[in-house]
């Protein structure tokens, strides 16, 4: 039997409670490490960038919206000139043909990009409200104003700002359209008195929908394709 002797006690008590002291203050700082890692500290709050692919999902949105319009707006032009027709103004008939024609090479550029994202072109027709042909190229005016001033710009800037630079063409493309169609309207509007003989011929472009009625030059403006291949709206 071993007996230890009151002194060597004592020492042996002292180095167990100052093992125990050591191993609670390590306990203690483990936790208090986890707690600092994962909390966020007080009256702060975090702010999420956006990440590219939400950028890309609103342009992806933008594109649909789009297609959407020049879906309807093909389709409405087309009745639009069906009703200029009936009211004897050939001209204006001829004029919305080939903005319909137009509207449809829009929205099947719209459609092949989407496509290259991943998805598929989506539409919804709107209900035609065709009036009579004052009517309807005040209506057109506004429409295309909007697409010219607002709708087109805001959509360009976004797909610029993640790099999509087929979005941008796309949109480009179509813009520039709706400008000249805007004018011919409200050139139409002004002088409808005298857009009623067919007398001038319309040009479209059928890569990116360009439209005019002088073809001045060897090349489109808009995209290069070959004055040759226009095509003339009758």
């Amino acid at each position: 039997m071993i007996l230890f002797s009151p002194k060597i006690a004592k020492i042996r008590i002292s180095l167990i409670l100052a093992a125990a002291v050591s191993a609670l203050t390590l306990v203690g700082c483990s936790q208090t490490s986890q707690v600092s890692e994962t909390s966020e500290p007080s009256g702060q709050t975090q702010t999420v960038a956006p990440t590219q692919g939400s950028a890309q999902g609103s342009t992806l949105e933008n594109l649909q919206a789009a297609y959407n319009g020049e879906f309807n707006a093909h389709l409405r032009y087309a009745a639009y000139a069906k009703k200029a027709d009936e009211e004897g103004y050939k001209q204006v008939a001829k004029l919305f043909r080939a903005a319909a024609l137009a509207e449809q090479i829009h929205r099947d550029n719209h459609a092949e990009v989407i496509r290259q994202m991943g998805a598929e072109p989506k539409a919804e027709q709107e209900e035609l409200m065709v009036k009579s042909t004052r009517d309807n190229l005040q209506a057109a005016i506004d429409g295309e104003s909007y697409e010219r001033d607002k709708m087109y710009p805001e959509f360009i800037s976004k797909a610029e700002s993640i790099g999509n630079k087929d979005a941008v063409r796309t949109f480009k493309y179509a813009q520039e359209a709706e400008a000249q169609h805007a004018s011919y309207y409200q050139e139409a509007l002004n002088n409808l008195d005298n857009w009623q003989e067919s007398s001038v011929s319309f040009y479209v472009c059928p890569e990116c929908g360009y439209t005019t009625n002088q073809l001045d030059f060897a090349n489109c403006p808009e995209c290069g394709e070959e004055k040759d291949n226009f095509k003339e709206v009758v």
